[in-house]
């Protein structure tokens, strides 16, 4: 029997990274142009801030999971910098599958 996702620090941070990463597509992709090409800033502030919120949520929960599945810094800095980058969480989620 598999486990769940959120049994094992690995496996928030996954879930997490990938929540993150959806919601920056959805401000890249969607709110943004919905603030400059149809003049709907309100769109920016709702999905700006869910995104921000995940955001910390994962820097927060990333040193925690470095330190149990003891991580190098090194893997760690990769994973925070594919958070950074649109596509990055998902490119990054078969690494951190596989451990």
């Amino acid at each position: 029997m598999k486990p769940s996702l959120l049994s094992t620090p690995v496996g928030r941070l996954r879930l997490i990274a990938m929540i993150e990463g959806i919601s920056l597509l959805l401000l890249l992709g969607v709110a943004m142009p919905l603030k400059y090409w149809a003049g709907m800033p309100l769109a920016v502030n709702l999905v700006g801030w869910a995104h921000g919120v995940l955001f910390v949520l994962f820097c927060l929960i990333l040193p925690y999971t470095m330190w149990v599945a003891k991580w190098s810094i090194l893997k760690g800095a990769v994973v925070l910098i594919a958070a950074l980058v649109p596509f990055g969480p998902f490119i990054i989620d078969r690494r951190l599958k596989e451990g």
